[in-house]
């Protein structure tokens, strides 16, 4: 058996950096994620006059529930989808001029829900170029609060961005969500919102988010699991056995359900308290898998199923077209190089078995699709070549050393 130690999550690193800004007190993170999008996000609170202390352990964060210290800030979020999105809101509860720009990557995505609702609420919203994308200036006097209508089926960040928000408004917020992809992720803001103070009542698809502010704390990070995902597939794909410590059965994080999936196409699953345990039997079946709630996991899958004995069909996953790149298609295109026949549609895909050839993947900018496709690579004779294999720092640094040591360890 293999242990292998994932770094933090991500998603739950900027959402425990956004609430630490904004809590009074000062509040530690232990365990945080150390990547090119968590640095964005820590050194995007920096410009705005928070006080971040990084360490090698453990993050301290002192906060200002008053909004940013500095009247006007220029905010570069890099590839970061969560600094583009969740930060305005923050500066919006402040008082000044704040400008956001991002890479042309994250220029391409789309930030018009969460301006749209911020315009709602009375702040000063300001596109430079193509509306609903950066760059964007917020000129902040404060938020008085009130009700909004939110379609978040694009991605569930926006409703996150507006619910971290809430407790910095005068009055509080009533969000009336009329869509919602990635719903598992809400529940990570909502759990994490409660360790910091506030409880939001639901009703029905309304959200009621009291003002009042938030309490520092200390965190504890936990790893992440779309990056366990990985190693999760190469346990099934290669007929070995892995173990993630602190990802169990009281993981926040909704990507662990990815898990079940491989269950269904065969593989063992044990989900303890304080790890999950994959191991491979030698077969993977084909399987149909609805992934709306776990789309991030959607590239590991496609990359393992040609080697199913029966096609794989992956549905209700609209929302990857709209991440660092369109995932769907690059995905498909990726797998039609190695020579796999795949069918898609606006928002599925189906990939039938076939034998991957060996061939160079094109990750186009996106972590997700490198670290995916290197899966596949323990199958394939030749193993894969990436044209950007640099882009998984965006979430793990580390990817093609910790990669690479499991392969060594199994004698791949």
């Amino acid at each position: 058996m293999s242990v292998v130690a994932v770094p933090g999550s991500k998603s739950i690193t900027n959402r425990a950096l956004f609430l630490a800004a904004a809590a009074e007190g000062t509040t530690v993170l232990r365990r945080p994620l150390v990547s090119d999008d968590t640095e964005a996000f820590a050194q995007g609170l920096t410009a705005l006059g928070y006080d971040v202390e990084p360490g090698p352990a453990e993050w301290r964060i002192t906060g200002r529930p008053a909004g940013p210290a500095a009247a006007a800030a220029d905010v570069y979020c890099r590839d970061g989808a969560t600094v583009a999105r969740f930060l305005p809101g923050l500066a919006a509860a402040g008082h000044g001029t704040f400008r956001f720009d991002a890479s042309p990557q994250m220029r391409r995505r789309p930030v018009a829900p969460l301006a749209q609702a911020l315009r709602t609420l009375g702040v000063d919203i300001r596109h430079e170029e193509a509306e609903g994308h950066l760059p964007l200036t917020v000129v902040a006097d404060g938020i008085k609060g009130g009700e909004i209508e939110l379609d978040a089926s694009l991605s569930s960040q926006f409703l996150t961005a507006l619910l971290l928000t809430g407790p910095l408004t005068a009055e509080g917020l009533r969000i009336r969500v009329t869509g919602l992809v990635s719903a598992p992720y809400v529940e990570i803001t909502l759990a994490m919102m409660r360790r910091f103070g506030v409880d939001v009542v639901r009703d029905g698809d309304t959200l009621s988010v009291p003002p009042g502010g938030y309490r520092a704390t200390t965190y504890d990070i936990e790893p992440d699991a779309s990056t366990a995902s990985y190693f999760f597939a190469a346990a099934a794909l290669t007929g070995r056995e892995i173990t993630v410590p602190g990802l169990g059965t009281d993981a926040l994080q909704g990507d662990l359900r990815f898990v079940d999936v491989l269950e269904r196409m065969g593989a063992r699953v044990d989900i303890r308290p304080d790890a999950t345990t994959v191991s491979g039997t030698g077969r993977l079946s084909g399987v149909t898998a609805a992934m709306r709630d776990i789309s991030d996991t959607m590239p590991t899958l496609a990359s393992i199923a040609p080697f199913a004995d029966g096609p794989v069909r992956i549905e209700d996953v609209y929302n990857t077209r709209v991440k660092e790149c369109d995932r769907l298609e690059a995905c498909a295109s990726n797998l039609r190089r190695q020579g796999i026949r795949v069918d898609t549609g606006h928002d599925w895909i189906e990939i039938h078995p076939g034998t991957p050839a060996s061939t160079e993947i094109a990750c186009h900018g996106d972590h997700r699709i490198a670290m995916s496709f290197a899966v596949a690579g323990l199958r394939i004779p030749g193993g894969v070549t990436f044209d950007e294999p640099g882009c998984v720092k965006k979430t793990f640094p580390e990817f093609h050393d910790a990669f690479g040591e499991l392969c060594r360890g199994w004698g791949l």
